[in-house]
């Protein structure tokens, strides 16, 4: 899901030199590595937590999606949105419904994300965790409040998505097939 590109700087902002350049990839490899002890160390200094890459993914965005889920801890703790999505339009929860990581999409849904969120394609959480088979998300967004009925752009429903990636599981779950 998330694609990261440090080389063509969002609109607007001010073009970094190289050693700053060079800091904040290995502050992005620190991250998706879960490296939490030296991010707090960061924290202290000032970093801000929603930071965010040329691809619009936030440090959130790459702990979670990276299953980092003690980093993702920390960045929630320290007031990371679990909202923001990037350049494509994903965000975390969708992230973690797509790996099938369901301590991951737990922690973000303790920490506000909106279960029933909605990518730039109208997809979520729970589409994700349809389409891919991923049963236990399925059980735990539906705990946690999400709404079935919701339709993608098509006009699609996660029992749709299901049904369209074949997978019977998450079908049988969702209830009836769709007509």
């Amino acid at each position: 899901m998330p694609e990261e590109n440090f080389d063509s700087p969002s609109s607007g902002a001010p073009e970094m030199d190289e050693l700053t350049y060079k800091l904040v990839q290995e502050l992005f490899q620190l991250v998706r590595a879960g490296d939490t002890e030296r991010l707090k160390g960061l924290f202290e200094m000032g970093l801000v937590p929603n930071l965010r890459d040329g691809s619009g993914n936030s440090l959130l965005m790459l702990a979670s999606y990276n299953g980092q889920i003690e980093t993702t801890r920390l960045l929630l703790e320290r007031g990371a949105d679990p909202e923001l999505v990037n350049d494509r339009g994903q965000f975390p929860l969708a992230g973690a419904a797509f790996k099938g990581d369901a301590d991951m999409a737990r922690l973000l849904l303790e920490h506000g994300a909106d279960v029933n969120a909605r990518g730039s394609d109208g997809k979520t959480a729970l589409m994700f965790a349809a389409m891919f088979d991923r049963t236990e998300i399925i059980d735990l967004l539906i705990e946690r409040g999400a709404d079935p009925a919701i339709q993608t752009d098509e006009g699609l429903t996660a029992i749709g998505l299901a049904q369209a990636m074949g997978a019977e599981k998450a079908a049988a779950r969702l209830g009836q097939p769709e007509s």
